[in-house]
């Protein structure tokens, strides 16, 4: 195992702010790929006895349908769902995980495909062997399809709703006092310049000071 593996990723941004991302670990990540698994299991269930009646009829071609969605469902199923509910699957919901770039850029549908046609690899030669051994020995707890894709898999932390009191009140507002200069800044600043600011303060517990 390696002794140099990291539990936070500190990512720095071209402004100077530094986040700290938790990373997922193995026993995390293989709990969500179970889950993942089940989900698939249930939809490949369903679909196969479906065409299950055209055996009767089909027999070849309802042979072949079953193995065309059996690998569909498996593959597509990962993919779409990282692609449209943010680096998230039903079972990276479940424990609370997600995928994202490693440089913390928004995650694109290329690196999404990539990291799961390579999951075929790391399945290999049977319950994830290989890209639990890589997992285990890269430093940011990367199998070879992160490796490939340039992900990581962090913890998801919920959104914090903003602590208005605080703002309105004067906790953070150091111009509450000064309602000359507050007018002067509502009409220099923009509406993306102040929700950005704010945005800021509500996360200001994980930003570096």
């Amino acid at each position: 195992m390696n002794r140099h593996r990291i539990t936070t990723l500190d990512i720095a941004t071209p402004e100077g702010v530094v986040f700290s991302l938790p990373l997922a670990g193995v026993v995390t990540r293989a709990l969500a790929t179970f889950i993942d698994y089940l989900a698939a299991s249930a939809a490949i269930s369903i679909v196969q006895n479906i065409l299950a009646f055209g055996f009767l009829i089909f027999p070849d071609i309802s042979m072949g349908a079953m193995v065309l969605s059996q690998f569909a469902i498996i593959e597509g199923y990962r993919a779409l769902s990282e692609m449209l509910w943010n680096g998230q699957t039903i079972g990276k919901r479940v424990v609370g995980i997600r995928v994202m770039d490693e440089r913390g850029l928004k995650l694109r549908p290329s690196q999404v495909l990539v990291r799961n046609l390579v999951r075929l690899a790391d399945a290999l030669p049977a319950f994830y062997a290989v890209g639990g051994l890589a997992c285990l020995f890269n430093r940011r707890c990367q199998r070879l399809g992160d490796l490939a894709a340039g992900t990581i898999v962090v913890i998801a932390r919920k959104a914090r709703a903003p602590e208005v009191e605080g703002v309105m009140g004067g906790k953070f507002n150091s111009f509450r006092q000064h309602p000359q200069l507050e007018a002067r800044l509502r009409q220099k600043v923009s509406r993306d310049t102040a929700s950005t600011a704010l945005a800021a303060l509500v996360r200001s517990d994980e930003l570096e000071p």
